[in-house]
């Protein structure tokens, strides 16, 4: 049986006839999907890795489907015994066994027993008869618009146009009105200020959510699917364009989703600075649109009542919305595609590619709107028996730990204070008393906020300090002694009171501080609570420290994402399980530049709720080592017994004499080569790094990426080598470039030193190519390809070893030498700093090797690399290439140098 299903699992369909490794991936990934097991899938880049995950699970999933199908037809058909079915329908039936154990054993069958028995095999046999009719409706329906999509959607947009005129018309009117009716009185200009009812969750009553009467129509049935997730909208589109290319492209059903940042259509959304910005004005014109639509019920009834006119999205429609869901499950499309459709048949893609989400096969995402809960449910992803893939999973706990993680400053809690405040007391007579209670509640909080951080309420962001005070305490303790003074105020945080009170702050968002410059635009008009508050930002900006033109232009920052936001995840964070987080207290010389943050030290809390519900989970990457820190501190702590992971580990497909990795123990000058931080500022271990360059410059055509531990220290090195004539002496032989600390300058610079390779390979001058100084964890060590002559080697000057004097790793390390165990009578802490040091450089030494033909030296300047326990931290296709080399002159003298390939 084992033999036939391994057989079978093999035969998979691909574009070309892969590779050796990528049978064996896919034949693995299958076992694991079916299995229901976690899988740890290790391909490194150039391997086909997106292929081969494509193109095994999109297999396992057509088998699935299949082999439902036809037990479900056998079952119909009352023609299969049940112990032959698959545990997915065995789950919802009642097996025929049980009845004749049953009358084996007590005689007659009670005769209620019976009845049970047969409603369930009754109810089964509709659902399944129910589930069929939803299928053959939902493939003739996308079938209909494959073949004929323009006749199908004739009739429906004719009908659309009208109303979509009219809402682009009157939201282009709105947005466009001036608001400068400011001296009218309270009653008439300042109507739109005052806040409507709040309701909490548990006063709710069953509302309009603004779409049409047909809402229930898009509830479909949940098929089972797969999840991909990835780090970055570049990654998932390239994952998509090889689902295109793949023999699955024309026949699968799948959805891209993304932010409002990437997928709205609005353009009177799409030009806000920031994506709190785009997301808070998204939320409002929603709001709008209920509005609308309740007061027009109102002015049926009182027609002589005054309109109020409000901004509306006129791309949020049902119908235009599903126009967009049919036409993404026809075909494959990305991000770019599915904005394009968007704008074409004006519909919303954000909320669009949602509603396809039931009936889709295939749902890419990035990660961090799986890993987040709140975004999850938000975006109707419902994890129950699904299959979950995370690509590019190196970073997965870390990513976990920061998305749940918070900080908020002073400055963002005297602000969200004082402008709360000032609201209140104008606006007093005219809220209603359950808002001003929510209002004072959220004062109360902001009040023991700030008084934390030294802070009283005369001149509170003047108030200094005497010195710093930097505490790490856990919650229990935190809320306990310094946050709340009885119990019955603590309780109203850790009970659902606190839900109530920050879904108030969710419904009535705080607009962005907009830059200075931007002071006097004219701005929409927008919600109420919204309105006062960014004119109080506005009257803020103009009181902070003067600037000259010329200052505010260089200094200006994206625009800061509402105070009030950020004081809910902060406390929303602090409901957190106590062993689970820790708050950091950062007190500067004043409030303004002080700060508390929530650090989540388990991340496996968090994990742990995808694993439950998921039938199986598979995390892959093009390096994951260390391993060991993956499953303990997530998989095995979230539950998962050990028999349940599943390893897989491949080599590359390069020939063994494509790659030389060496370790340098000693410089040219026999000095020995150790970058700790006592060590690596004296002179002789830079000049002797610069012996090691110069010598690799002259062996080594095309480019050469030398990675510095931070920048920090490059820009030592740099300066060292400038007084001393090294970098001349470089320059001679090599075009120097530096890694730039801003994002924006990254690509001018990566295409500079890509030009001056080029034309160093055409020319046959003295300059043989470039060097480029780039620094471990910044812009070019994840995700930039140094392929073939951009990258022929690469050197990693010292270990990246992260500041062991930070109080958040203390904290961290301190965590986990209490929750886990020793390795081979190491600590746990020391471990975690050895795997975040040799995780970053796996990254950066992984840049260089891209595709089959390939070639380059990796060259690893200290000597503890060659400790085992270091060692055995590479990934295994360099680890087992990889020699340890006593000096520089030895890795040239003997039988292998570093003319291998040149």
């Amino acid at each position: 049986m084992a033999e036939e299903k391994s057989q079978a699992s093999s035969k998979f369909p691909f574009p070309y006839k892969p590779y050796t490794i990528q049978e064996q991936f896919m034949t693995a990934l299958y076992d694991v999907l079916e299995a229901g097991k976690i899988g740890i899938f290790e391909s490194p880049t150039g391997t086909g890795k997106s292929l081969s995950l494509i193109c095994g699970a999109l297999t396992w999933l057509r088998d699935f489907e299949e082999k439902k199908k036809l037990e479900a037809a056998q079952l119909l058909a009352d023609r299969v015994p049940q112990q032959g079915l698959s545990k997915d329908l065995q789950n919802s039936s009642v097996s025929s066994s049980d009845k004749l154990e049953a009358k084996a054993s007590g005689g007659e069958l009670d005769w209620i027993t019976e009845f049970v028995q047969k409603k369930a095999e009754r109810d089964l046999v509709d659902k399944l008869k129910d589930d069929e009719l939803k299928r053959k409706k939902r493939e003739e329906r996308l079938e209909q618009i494959r073949n004929n999509v323009q006749l199908k959607y004739a009739s429906k947009r004719k009908r659309a146009d009208d109303d979509t005129e009219h809402l682009i018309r009157m939201s282009k009117e709105v947005l466009a009105s001036d608001q400068s009716t400011a001296t009218e009185p309270l009653d008439k200009e300042e109507e739109s200020f005052i806040l409507a009812e709040y309701e909490s969750d548990d006063e709710k009553k069953p509302k309009d959510s603004g779409l049409s009467d047909d809402d229930d129509d898009v509830e479909e049935e949940y098929v089972t699917k797969i999840y991909y997730c990835s780090r970055t909208h570049s990654q998932l589109a390239q994952f998509v364009h090889e689902v295109q290319k793949s023999p699955f492209g024309k026949e699968i059903r799948m959805v891209s989703l993304g932010s409002r940042q990437n997928l709205c259509v609005n353009d009177e959304v799409r030009h806000l600075k920031s994506a709190q910005q785009i997301n808070d004005r998204c939320l409002e014109m929603q709001r709008n649109k209920r509005a609308v639509k309740k007061q027009s019920e109102e002015d049926e009834e009182t027609p002589k009542r005054k309109r109020e006119s409000r901004a509306v999205c006129p791309f949020y429609t049902y119908e235009q919305m599903q126009f967009l869901r049919d036409e993404v499950l026809v075909e494959v499309k990305d991000i770019e595609q599915l904005v394009s459709l968007g704008k074409e048949i004006k519909a919303c893609p954000y909320y669009g590619s949602r509603f396809a989400i039931p009936p889709a096969q295939l749902v890419v995402m990035p990660y961090q709107m799986l890993l987040h809960s709140s975004t999850r449910r938000a975006s109707g992803i419902k994890l129950k028996d699904q299959i979950v893939v995370i690509d590019e999973a190196h970073n997965l706990i870390d990513t976990i730990s920061c998305i749940y993680s918070c900080e908020v400053t002073g400055t963002q809690l005297c602000c969200a204070h004082s402008q709360l405040s000032q609201y209140m007391e104008r606006y007093r007579t005219r809220l209603k008393a359950k808002n001003l209670m929510y209002i004072k509640q959220i004062l109360y909080i902001l009040v023991h906020l700030i008084r934390i951080l030294g802070g009283e309420f005369i001149d509170v962001l003047l108030q200094c300090l005497n010195g710093k005070l930097l505490a790490l305490i856990g919650i229990g303790y935190f809320l306990n002694h310094h946050f709340f003074q009885t119990q019955d105020e603590l309780n109203m945080v850790q009970n659902r009171n606190i839900s109530s009170l920050f879904g108030f702050v969710e419904k009535y968002q705080v607009a962005a501080v907009k830059p200075v410059d931007k002071e006097n635009e004219k701005k929409p008009k927008t919600a109420a609570l919204d309105n006062f508050l960014q004119s109080l930002n506005q009257k803020a900006s103009g009181q902070v420290t003067p600037q000259t033109q010329g200052e505010a232009m260089e200094n200006e920052q994206p625009a800061m994402a509402s105070p009030m936001m950020k004081v809910e995840g902060f406390i929303f964070a602090l409901t957190n399980a106590n062993k689970d987080g820790r708050v950091l207290i950062q007190r500067q010389g004043t409030v303004a530049h002080s700060s508390l943050k929530f650090l989540l030290l388990n991340p496996a809390v968090y994990f742990a709720e995808i694993v439950k519900e998921c039938r199986a989970i598979v995390v892959a990457g093009g390096t994951m080592q260390p391993v060991a820190e993956f499953k303990d501190q997530l998989l095995l702590a979230s539950g998962i017994s050990a028999d349940r992971i599943s390893e897989f580990t491949c080599g590359h497909v390069i020939p063994p004499e494509n790659i030389l990795p060496l370790i340098l123990c000693n410089g040219p000058s026999g000095h020995q080569l150790e970058f700790t931080y006592q060590k690596r500022d004296k002179p002789l271990l830079m000049d002797e790094t610069a012996r090691i360059v110069s010598n690799l410059c002259n062996v080594v055509p095309g480019g050469i990426v030398c990675f510095f531990p931070s920048y920090e220290y490059e820009k030592q090195v740099y300066a060292h080598w400038e007084k001393t004539g090294v970098l001349a002496q470089l320059e001679t032989k090599k075009k120097i470039f530096q890694e730039p600390k801003k994002a924006s300058q990254v690509d001018q610079v990566l295409s500079e030193y890509s030009r001056c390779i080029q034309q160093s390979k055409l020319s046959a001058g003295d300059i043989t190519g470039a060097l480029l100084f780039s620094v471990v964890g910044g812009k070019m060590s994840e995700g930039i390809n140094f392929s073939d002559d951009l990258g022929r080697c690469v050197v990693m000057v010292g270990m990246p070893f992260p500041n062991i004097n930070s109080p958040e790793l203390k904290e961290r390390m301190a965590y986990v030498d209490k929750t886990m165990m020793k390795t081979e009578g190491r600590s746990p802490g020391k471990i975690l700093v050895e795997n975040l040091c040799m995780k970053a450089v796996n990254q950066s030494i992984g840049r260089v090797i891209r595709h089959r033909e390939d070639y380059a030296s990796i060259v690893l300047l200290d000597h503890r690399y060659s400790r085992p326990s270091i060692l055995s931290k590479l990934p295994a296709w360099i680890r087992g290439r990889t020699e340890s080399k006593a000096s520089f002159a030895s890795s040239l003298c003997d039988g292998t140098n570093l003319e291998f390939s040149w």
